[in-house]
């Protein structure tokens, strides 16, 4: 199992941890099916009323689709098969609240997981940052998630950078992608500590809040969604040269912080 699960029945919070840390967490078939098992079961368990999702090994929260997982994709290129849109608790139905607590790099397809967490907590070491374009690929699903918590113009800057820059989680708490810092190490318990003040709250007063935010920007999500398959399918470069691109070291020599 790649992801680990543990519940605490007192304070009714789950902690969810993306258990891949030789992997900086990256996410393979596996690990999505799981985490879109554990948010639909949460869905029938009374006893979790909010939860906190994190990476372990504090190196990396999550640094989006394990590039070795071969993804079978169908021939029409009108189609686009990408597992990470079912790794999130509102692509489940989950209306119960969820926090992110971020240590270390946050990155790519992780951008999946903070469009649909209700806020982020981050220490002050974590890092966030979109490889996409660097390797020639289209950043759509990433830059529509973070357009929901993020001003366009950071969210331009973020995703058209690549790798040459790192978000620092003082940025992202000025812009608002965080609402919390901490120092190093502390993300996961302050993360839990306002999940259980969250959980104490009467349920369905929760949720329902939960969803009136969501709908706020639901419509235009779904709107920019629809388009991400042909922008990925016009945009991005052939496999083959996007391997290349990666395994040149491309964008790994130097980057700066901001």
């Amino acid at each position: 199992m790649s992801i680990r699960v543990e519940s605490d029945k007192d304070t009714g919070v789950a902690l969810v941890t993306l258990d891949r840390p030789a992997k900086h967490n990256a996410i393979d078939l596996e690990t999505a099916a799981e985490l879109g098992a554990v948010w639909r079961a949460f869905r029938h368990d009374e006893s979790v009323r909010a939860a906190v999702v994190t990476g372990a090994g504090g190196k990396a929260f999550c640094t989006g689709i394990d590039r070795s997982a071969e993804v079978p994709q169908p021939p029409s290129p009108y189609s686009l098969d990408d597992p990470l849109l079912t790794i999130g608790p509102k692509a489940n139905d989950l209306w119960k609240p969820v926090i992110a607590a971020v240590e270390g790099m946050a990155c790519g397809g992780a951008f999946y997981l903070l469009g649909e967490s209700d806020f982020v907590i981050a220490s002050h070491e974590a890092t966030f940052f979109d490889p996409h374009t660097t390797y020639g690929m289209v950043s759509a699903y990433e830059s529509v998630f973070m357009a929901q918590r993020m001003p366009a113009g950071e969210v331009a800057r973020t995703a058209l950078m690549g790798t040459a820059e790192r978000l620092t989680a003082r940025r992202a708490y000025e812009i608002g992608l965080v609402s919390e810092l901490t120092e190093p190490g502390g993300a996961a318990a302050a993360a839990l500590r306002a999940a259980a003040v969250v959980a104490s709250h009467p349920t369905k007063a929760v949720q329902g809040t939960v969803r009136a935010v969501w709908s706020a920007t639901e419509a235009s999500r779904l709107q920019a969604l629809a388009h991400a398959p042909h922008l990925v399918a016009l945009g991005n470069v052939p496999p083959q040269r996007q391997s290349e691109l990666f395994t040149s070291g491309r964008g790994r020599g130097g980057f700066r912080l901001r």
